[in-house]
């Protein structure tokens, strides 16, 4: 996983309409979130900060729970980052859920959570903010999850939903771990 510098700025990229990240050494993260997503102050540089960092930092490990590579986990951790800083508010749009009866009552920042659809699609998400009877969360699975027939949502979207369709997550293993060669 990337290791947060004072160095790191955000800035946004008229060129690509994007939210970035400058993280030093030629190397930029492009944020996932659209333009329009964005708070007045995503528009305007400004550092990475030691709360940025502390929140980078507190995702390593739930994230580590994930069938996700290290890369995609710093992806995601970045965009969850960005999204608590930069996103504006938005309204639940919990009618693609399905109600859940082991509910999570107060969901914290970090916490791995599972959303079912209408669909019967099941997804980990990640909570990015607890706005008390619901939730901005972020989706923690790479392939596209379908909200509905003809809307789906790609990695790292992010949806807010009212709390009762939150569940805890079915336990995933990572495929990357434990992996070895026998040689000889």
């Amino acid at each position: 996983m990337l290791k947060p510098n004072n160095a790191w700025r955000w800035y946004f990229d008229n060129t690509s309409n994007s939210l970035m990240l400058d993280l030093g050494d030629d190397m930029v993260f492009r944020v996932a979130i659209s333009a329009k997503h964005l708070i007045p102050d995503a528009f305007s540089s400004s550092p990475f900060s030691v709360e940025d960092a502390s929140l980078f930092q507190r995702l390593t490990e739930p994230l580590s729970n994930l069938s996700l590579s290290g890369p995609r986990q710093a992806e995601l951790a970045l965009n969850a980052v960005a999204a608590y800083r930069f996103h504006k508010p938005v309204l639940p749009k919990s009618w693609f859920f399905e109600p859940q009866q082991d509910t999570i009552a107060t969901p914290e920042w970090g916490q791995i959570v599972e959303l079912t659809s209408q669909t019967g699609d099941r997804a980990p998400f990640i909570i990015i903010e607890n706005a008390g009877s619901a939730s901005l969360c972020m989706l923690a699975r790479e392939a596209d999850f379908e909200l509905s027939a003809n809307k789906k949502m790609a990695f790292c979207g992010a949806i807010k939903v009212m709390n009762d369709r939150l569940s805890q997550p079915i336990p995933q293993t990572n495929s990357q771990k434990g992996r070895f060669a026998l040689v000889g």
